[in-house]
């Protein structure tokens, strides 16, 4: 194994105190793509804490994290191959109730958006070195993650503020529904380099992932006009019937009937060929009686 020099994540926390914006997203940014290589191959973490970002420090490296402990993270199904052993079954609830998504503390299947869910808690607590919820238990915090709105970064951190954008890119990360969120961890990164480089709003980049709306084309559209918009249809004949929709029925008809003479012939040719077949056969194999 590896073997590395420095800190965890909640270890550099507690020593240091809270890190500043310009220190914890760079941090977060980073272990994003090496989390979004896990969900290119369909792995997902599901026990993403602080203890499990290590911190690597030394020489030309400084707060270069690596992500940790992969034990609980489930192959996805298209990953799986025959004899290989799924670890976890659904239903069941495992990882950190601090840091669990509100699908995974639910027992749901998880997705990408469900390590991006915890990967906020972690960027939150890094931020405020508190948790986004006072809650006394572990199912305290279960429960909160799927009811309770996380309390805002500047309630949190009282003195601090917090640049407006990051706000919002935290709320969209610790939406309760995991189609709210971003939908990759590489748009969680999108979104936070973002807010470092002081923009606003978030660019178009950071719902890159997120599923594209589908249009009609007009042209696919069917009009729906209702039939006395334009009048009564005009009437060709003392027939009702001969009138232009009727025309254009029977010009749809008509291919089929001129083709019907010659599906006629057709039978008939197979059922004379037929017939001879068995007159020859019947006297290959049959004996006359003397």
């Amino acid at each position: 194994m590896e073997y590395l020099e420095g800190k965890n994540l909640n270890q550099t926390v507690r020593a240091e105190g809270p890190f500043a914006v310009e220190r914890a997203l760079p941090i977060l940014i980073q272990a994003c793509g090496a989390l979004d290589e896990a969900h290119k191959a369909g792995i997902i973490h599901r026990d993403l804490k602080p203890e499990n970002i290590f911190l690597v420090q030394g020489g030309a490296l400084h707060d270069f994290p690596k992500l940790l402990d992969f034990g609980l993270a489930k192959v996805g199904e298209r990953q799986m191959r025959p004899g290989s052993v799924i670890l976890t079954q659904e239903g069941m609830v495992f990882g950190t109730p601090e840091f669990m998504s509100p699908e995974q503390a639910q027992g749901k299947t998880l997705a990408p958006a469900s390590d991006v869910y915890s990967l906020a808690v972690i960027l939150y607590e890094v931020l405020t070195g508190k948790l986004p919820f006072d809650a006394k238990s572990a199912m305290d915090f279960i429960q909160m993650h799927v009811t309770t709105k996380p309390i805002a970064l500047n309630k949190r951190a009282p003195g601090r503020v917090f640049p407006a954008l990051l706000e919002q890119v935290m709320d969209r990360a610790l939406a309760k529904r995991a189609e709210d969120r971003f939908a990759s961890a590489a748009d969680f990164a999108v979104a936070m380099q973002a807010v470092l480089q002081g923009a606003v709003e978030l660019p178009p980049e950071a719902f890159a992932s997120s599923p594209k709306p589908v249009h009609v084309a007009p042209a696919q559209q069917i009009s729906r006009a209702p039939a006395h918009a334009h009048g009564p249809a005009p009437v060709h004949g003392p027939a009702s019937g001969q009138g232009p929709a009727s025309a254009h029925r029977a010009r749809a008809l008509a291919p089929r009937k001129q083709n019907l003479p010659l599906l006629v012939g057709i039978g008939v040719g197979f059922l004379l060929v037929g017939i001879g077949l068995a007159v020859a056969l019947m006297k290959l194999f049959v004996t006359p009686v003397p």
